[in-house]
């Protein structure tokens, strides 16, 4: 099945990761493989609804794998492919971004 992908590199990126949660998401997975647990609990006023429909979202675009043991209670752990890792210069370059914005904002008050 063909993707219908948007022409603009932009475009393609937020299309992938514009949703807040999913770039929380892979900001905690860029440190390692978190049981689903540890991610809400580390990203915080997320419902679990809305963090399993992020992380199957990802795992449809290949920026993450998910990981089922066969245990009770079941362990589910995620992991980033190798695209999600490449996303971690953008995810840098925001951080850069923002340290500087706050530091500019908080000079100017």
């Amino acid at each position: 099945m063909v993707k219908n992908l948007p022409a603009c590199p932009v475009e393609m990126t937020l299309m992938l990761i514009s949703d807040r949660w999913k770039v929380l998401i892979i900001r905690d997975l860029l440190d390692g493989t978190k049981r689903f647990g540890e991610l809400k609990k580390s990203i915080g006023n997320v419902s679990q609804k809305v963090l399993t429909a992020n992380l199957r979202a990802m795992e449809d675009s290949g920026l993450l794998t998910r990981k089922v043991y066969p245990e009770v209670p079941p362990r589910v752990e995620y992991t980033l492919t190798e695209t999600g890792y490449s996303l971690k210069p953008v995810l840098d370059a925001m951080v850069a971004w923002g340290t500087e914005y706050k530091q500019k904002t908080m000079e100017l008050s």
